[in-house]
């Protein structure tokens, strides 16, 4: 009887554990869910701010490419 007892001890010992665990999951799984929706929250206000930059760049590319040897210091 004692046997039984005893497994059923470990059996419900076992179930808890597991309880527990799976309660740290859910948690676990809500902050990364948080995590992710704000990052995406970010990458999306990033893009806005990318296409705003872009249609502020002058047409024609921007400035046209410039050699730092024509750019000496001025006391040489």
């Amino acid at each position: 009887m004692s046997d039984n007892v005893s497994h059923a001890q470990q059996l419900e010992q076992r179930l808890e554990a597991l309880e527990v665990k799976a309660a740290y999951t859910e948690d676990l799984l809500d902050q990364l869910n948080l995590t992710i929706y704000r990052q995406q929250q970010q990458i999306d206000q990033l893009v806005r701010e990318v296409v705003q930059l872009r249609q502020q760049q002058p047409e024609g590319g921007g400035a046209a490419v410039r050699n730092l040897r024509d750019e000496l210091p001025p006391h040489y």
